[in-house]
């Protein structure tokens, strides 16, 4: 029986699954949990993250303003449903003057490492995107290092430890625009400023094999560490008639060697099927970019972003991904 490693996590939301439903990945009935006008001035929230905090659960979150800027904005919960998000974005301390300069902001992670919460982000630099990395202890006070990598790149997650004493970081490199392409790469550094050791993790699958990720794929939540290597939530796209599609799908990757992959998903675990999935400023976009876990049950409840609008809730076990996942596509 695979393990979560790691704490308890007693609070975590949690929904059973209806009836006799054999989902791998099934949502919370009341989604969506954060509206698209849930603060003073947002167009949209969706593409967030979420920790554990305190007694309760804290979080980044991309909103979307109704002038249509990108940026990145705190906020807190008691349960992980009900969200106080503030209305002003996250203001960086710290950072070279060079760095400091605010473009855009968008798709945070976060993630704990030792005793602070690393925050990564796309970061708008000189209008190219690139991965911005801060840090807070409570999420009040932020601050900001140097941009983790060149332009172009997206999907900057960072593993929850050190891995043989560095820092490991997933990303996708991309282009300026809606990128028609990408494939997970793995970078490692010492310092959080210098990287380097890029190597490459998995790629896009073509033909009909596995259609939903035959476009691009990018990196989701945190890697879940289990005894039996990191699982990797995921973002595969397919570009159909009507535009791309944005499916969720996981795989299993080395504990010491996190760029060997041991497994992944043929068919993808949770698609855009529900109307707030379906339509929005996006259509056709489930997005994940957090999830919490419980070393004592296996539970995992997955935030994700829906047709780029609004965030959504699911939930499913760390066997449940397990049972997903092949050797070979």
């Amino acid at each position: 029986m695979t393990k979560i490693v790691g704490k308890a996590l007693p609070n975590m939301p949690w929904q059973e699954p209806k009836g006799n439903e054999k989902l791998p990945v099934w949502r919370y009935d009341a989604n969506p949990i954060i509206e698209r006008f849930a603060t003073k001035n947002s167009n949209s929230i969706f593409n967030s993250a979420v920790v554990p905090f305190g007694d309760g659960f804290a979080g980044v979150f991309r909103c979307d303003s109704k002038s249509i800027s990108m940026d990145i904005f705190p906020g807190f919960s008691s349960d992980g449903i009900n969200w106080d998000i503030s209305d002003e974005p996250v203001k960086f301390e710290g950072a070279h003057p060079e760095v400091a300069k605010r473009d855009y902001r968008y798709d945070p992670r976060v993630c704990f490492i030792e005793d602070r919460y690393y925050v990564t982000w796309c970061n708008g630099y000189h209008g190219y995107p690139t991965i911005g990395v801060g840090y807070t202890f409570d999420f009040k006070t932020f601050y900001q290092l140097e941009n983790a990598f060149l332009p172009f790149n997206r999907n900057g997650v960072l593993f929850p430890r050190k891995i043989n004493g560095n820092y490991y970081m997933l990303s996708r490199p991309s282009d300026n625009g809606h990128t028609p392409f990408g494939d997970i790469f793995l970078s490692e550094s010492p310092d959080l400023k210098y990287w380097g050791c890029h190597r490459y993790v998995m790629g896009t699958v073509k033909g009909d094999a596995s259609a939903w990720q035959s476009t691009k794929i990018g990196a989701g939540s945190v890697p879940i560490e289990t005894q039996e290597g990191w699982i990797l939530l995921y973002h595969g796209v397919i570009n159909t008639c009507n535009g791309f599609v944005y499916r969720m799908g996981c795989a299993l990757l080395d504990l010491e060697e996190p760029w060997k992959v041991k497994k992944r998903t043929k068919d993808y675990i949770l698609g855009p099927h529900e109307l707030y999935e379906c339509v929005g400023d996006v259509p056709n976009v489930v997005f994940p970019c957090a999830a919490l876990t419980d070393a004592a049950t296996g539970r995992i409840a997955i935030y994700y972003g829906c047709a780029d609008t609004v965030t959504g809730l699911a939930f499913t076990t760390v066997e449940n991904l397990m049972d997903c996942m092949v050797t070979s596509i």
